[in-house]
């Protein structure tokens, strides 16, 4: 078995479960499903950069 015959169809990381961390506010948080409505306006009012 050669190198090219295990690594075809894989990827680095595939199978690999990812969670969003961001930084608002000066805290990291994954979602905002604890944040009062102020500052879910807040951040859904920030400008997005796309990549």
């Amino acid at each position: 078995m050669t190198i090219k015959e295990t690594n075809e169809n894989k990827y680095v990381g595939d199978g690999v479960g990812f969670e969003r961390i961001r930084r608002i506010t000066g805290y990291l948080v994954g979602t905002v499903d604890r944040f009062n409505n102020a500052k879910r306006a807040e951040e859904k009012d920030r400008v997005k950069h796309g990549i």
